[in-house]
């Protein structure tokens, strides 16, 4: 019979969560993923950030692409109902798609993690921004919510190696 136990993006049970030195890396499996995309003539549903801007309910990807964010709702439906709010734009579900890790600590901690991790201007990941970029060689969504916060999202099946990455950073800078 087939194993229908859900796992985490490491193949766990429970969402990755470790600290390195002043700095926290959590797995955060419980958002919910969701791309919209303007078709020609279409507006936004909604309210969406700007050209280089980030939410706690979207990030910019492109010119007319969004990723939308929903915490608490990974086990919805949640592209469905972005869809259905949404007409005219193309919907894509990507929940399980992505792995996401929130690092948290003291804004200077996560100033220092920032610079080691991807070449960007202080700018681009100042707090309420995000952008999309390259880490070792793949690319990411990078994302500041707060001054002491950093989302990284990567392809589910960079995980491991995202995880090492993070954490050897991580450790370098305290």
């Amino acid at each position: 019979m087939t194993d229908l136990t859900p796992t985490t993006a490491f193949g766990v049970s429970a969402p990755r969560d470790e600290r390195h030195g002043a700095l926290t890396l959590s797995e955060r499996t419980d958002i919910a993923l969701a791309t919209l995309a303007l078709r020609a003539g279409t507006e936004p549903p909604t309210a969406l950030p700007e050209p280089g801007e980030a939410t706690d309910a979207a990030v910019w990807l492109a010119p007319g692409q969004w990723m939308l964010m929903a915490p608490g709702e990974a086990e919805t439906d949640f592209a469905a109902r972005v869809a259905a709010t949404a007409p005219g734009c193309s919907v894509t579900e990507q929940t399980d798609g992505w792995v996401i890790v929130d690092i948290d600590g003291p804004a200077a901690a996560i100033e220092t993690l920032r610079e080691r991790l991807v070449n960007l201007p202080p700018s681009a990941l100042a707090p309420g921004r995000g952008t999309r970029t390259v880490l070792h060689h793949v690319g990411i969504i990078a994302i500041r919510p707060a001054p002491d916060r950093l989302t990284i999202m990567a392809m589910r099946s960079y995980a491991g190696s995202l995880w090492h990455a993070l954490a050897t950073a991580a450790d370098r800078t305290t």
